[in-house]
Parts: structure tokens; C-alpha cells; sequence
């Protein structure tokens, strides 16, 4: 198994439509404003959070149950900006739609700007054949609210080609979050 450079994810994005949009350097000013990197860089991608996100609520009381979630404990937002409150998280969606190869492994690690300040970005692996917007975990671990912005980058991807390619693969699973899009939620 390698880790993938950013010489093969340009030509995997050109030739096998890997990240759309996509973006082939490292973006660190839109105009005259700073944001915080996304694009390619020397060996991954800094992906995008879209303006769509799902906070936390505990409005009704209910209790997070995984086989029997309750869509009822978030509020949905869209904005530039989303806050997190105090010790809670948000679901959110990437702006790039994935293409897994089937001999590759996605990994996702947050980015160290808002692991700095607390937050915490988590994602799991992108198996080879899923497709799909990657949604996107953030947890607020301090004790005061704190912002995530949107069409800026949040968390890395990083390439895995195996040696052989994979026996079964989450497309021949036909795995439940395949072709998801939107902020999608745990599904049973």
C-alpha cells in the first residue's frame, strides 16, 4: 500500500472525475479575503465544508440512538458561518463529490487550524467504490461556542493504493451510504 502524491490525485481527478469540484492547487486567498487552505497539496486534499449543517439539539429530549435516529435532535442551518455551541457538534456535508477507485483507501484527518481551536473533524474511511459528499463530524470540545465556515477547508484526505485490489468493495455491497448527498444521517 503507497500514499498517493498530489501529481497522481490531479490526474485521477482529470481522468476518473476522483474529486468534483476540484481544485489542483492549494487555495489560501479567495480575492482579497484569507480562508483557511483547501485544494491539493503535496500528498492529499484539503476538502470543503458546505454551507448545509445539522446542529445538535436537545429541544425534544431525545435519546441518540443509532438504529433508530431521531432527525428531531438537530436544527438545520444554512449559512456561511455555523456555531457550534459549547460541548456539542454539528453534522455537515464536503462541497466535493468523491469516486473511490476500487484499489484505493480514503482516509480523513482534521485540519490542524481548527484542531487548535477544539474542534474536532471526523470522517470515516472512504472505502474503495463508495461515492458520494463525505459527511462531515464536528465536535465543539471547549466551553464556549465556537465557528466553522463554510466553502473553506476543514479536514484532509489522504490516498491509499493497495497493492491488489479489494475482493468485494463497498459498491458490490451496495453499502447504505452510497451516492449519498447532502448532510446525510445514520441510517439503520
Amino acid at each position: 500500500m503507497s500514499i498517493k502524491s498530489d501529481k497522481w490525485i490531479r490526474r485521477m481527478a482529470a481522468s476518473h472525475g476522483l474529486i468534483e469540484p476540484f481544485e489542483p492547487r492549494q487555495v489560501r486567498v479567495d480575492g482579497d479575503r484569507p480562508v483557511i487552505s483547501y485544494g491539493t497539496s503535496s500528498y492529499g486534499y484539503d476538502i470543503r465544508c458546505a454551507d448545509e449543517f445539522k446542529i445538535f439539539t436537545n429541544i425534544n429530549s431525545a435519546i441518540v440512538d443509532p438504529k433508530n435516529f431521531d432527525d428531531s435532535s438537530f436544527v438545520d442551518i444554512k449559512s456561511d458561518v455555523c456555531i457550534i455551541p459549547p460541548n456539542s457538534f454539528a453534522l455537515a456535508r464536503t462541497v466535493e463529490y468523491f469516486r473511490v477507485p476500487r484499489d484505493v483507501l480514503v482516509v480523513c484527518l482534521g485540519k490542524s487550524t481548527y484542531a487548535r481551536c477544539g474542534i474536532i473533524v471526523n470522517v470515516t474511511p472512504l472505502e474503495p467504490e463508495w461515492e458520494g459528499h463525505v459527511t462531515l463530524e464536528f465536535s465543539n470540545t471547549t466551553p464556549l461556542p465556537a465557528k466553522v465556515y463554510a466553502n473553506e477547508g476543514v479536514a484532509q484526505v489522504l490516498f491509499f493504493e493497495s497493492d491488489e485490489v479489494c475482493e468485494t468493495s463497498y459498491g458490490d455491497r451496495a453499502g447504505k451510504y452510497q451516492g449519498q448527498t447532502g448532510v446525510t444521517l445514520p441510517r439503520a
